[in-house]
């Protein structure tokens, strides 16, 4: 399946949409992101969508939109885009970057006016990994499979933003009555705590359907040893690397399992990764645990180099897994 380009507009073009924001400038990675693909795992595919669902979500929220808008995720920053012919409503939340508008500094977690022709700019973010850019009305570049989100292992959505790039701005709804005390009015929110560089991530995980493929010595050590975060990470999974890898007691070969995100597979390396949004299918390694859902948005956001200790719990009592239709989650 081809990718649909997202739209852009030669000078003179007498079609041009008129909500558009323009991207003067690009760093590392820059993607179109929602909440991804539902209910397709049966057919090999990955849901994808936000690395952090909880900032895409919060954004989203500040200008009005549903969580499931599509954003622009951000890799450390270096972003730099402008509102077309109309004025925008954009807000930033996620990893912590220095914003100017139109030259001046502007807040993160807040909501911004974008008159036409002026121009925010991302500078590198000093913590956290990942920033989200929601625009009232959200990004309406096609939709790939009921989603716009890249997954970047399959190839589906719209390829990585690049400068010169136009993105489509969907309609700015008026609060009707009835949005009146289901959606926040506000013009700031506090944004939660990113993990420090020199800091410790602590993830929540059960034990995975093959833990017994690790001889005991190497299963105490997928809970004890403190990991740290690889720079061979990304949307995909974690790498996570340690004084000493873990050891299975066979080589693999199981047919390939359908994937959560979160599994904490291992592969002949003994690297254990971490699975994130464009997850694969298992490939036949043995899956030895599972980061509980919600603290996947927090490791989506540790940096190579963090440390991160993998906390054994067992399951009870009322589910802890993120509701992404409640209008206040993440907050």
């Amino acid at each position: 399946m081809s990718d649909p380009a997202v739209t852009t507009h030669p000078p003179g073009a007498t079609d041009r949409p008129s909500r558009v924001l323009v991207v003067d400038g690009v760093g590392p990675i820059v993607t179109v992101q929602d909440l991804g693909r539902i209910g397709l795992a049966r057919l090999g595919v990955s849901r994808a969508g936000a690395a952090d669902r909880a900032s895409s979500a919060r954004a989203n929220r500040l200008v009005g939109n549903t969580a499931r808008a599509a954003a622009l995720e951000v890799l450390l920053g270096g972003l730099m885009v402008r509102s077309g012919a109309e004025h925008l409503v954009v807000a930033l939340t996620g990893a912590d970057c220095p914003l100017t508008l139109d030259g001046r500094p502007a807040a993160a977690g807040a909501v911004l006016d974008l008159p036409p022709g002026s121009r925010l700019t991302l500078g590198t973010a000093s913590a956290g990994l990942r920033a989200y850019l929601a625009v009232r009305g959200g990004i309406v570049v096609p939709p790939v499979l009921g989603s716009r989100s890249r997954d970047t292992l399959a190839g589906l959505g719209p390829p990585g933003i690049r400068a010169g790039d136009e993105l489509p701005v969907g309609p700015s709804a008026p609060y009707s009555s009835a949005d009146v005390g289901s959606w926040p009015l506000l013009d700031q929110l506090p944004l939660p705590a990113l993990p420090a560089a020199d800091g410790e991530v602590v993830l929540r995980a059960v034990p995975g359907p093959r833990l017994a493929e690790l001889p005991a010595e190497s299963a105490d050590r997928l809970w004890d040893q403190v990991w740290s975060v690889s720079p061979d990470s990304d949307r995909v999974g974690v790498r996570l690397t340690g004084a000493r890898p873990l050891r299975t007691r066979s080589a693999g070969g199981w047919p390939s399992d359908p994937l959560l995100r979160g599994a904490v597979q291992v592969p002949p390396g003994g690297e254990p990764v971490v699975f994130l949004a464009d997850h694969p299918v298992t490939g036949g390694y043995p899956v030895v645990a599972v980061v509980l859902d919600a603290d996947t948005d927090l490791l989506a956001q540790a940096r190579p180099g963090a440390r991160v200790r993998l906390r054994r719990v067992t399951l009870g009592g009322p589910s802890r897994h993120p509701d992404l239709r409640c209008p206040w989650w993440g907050w």
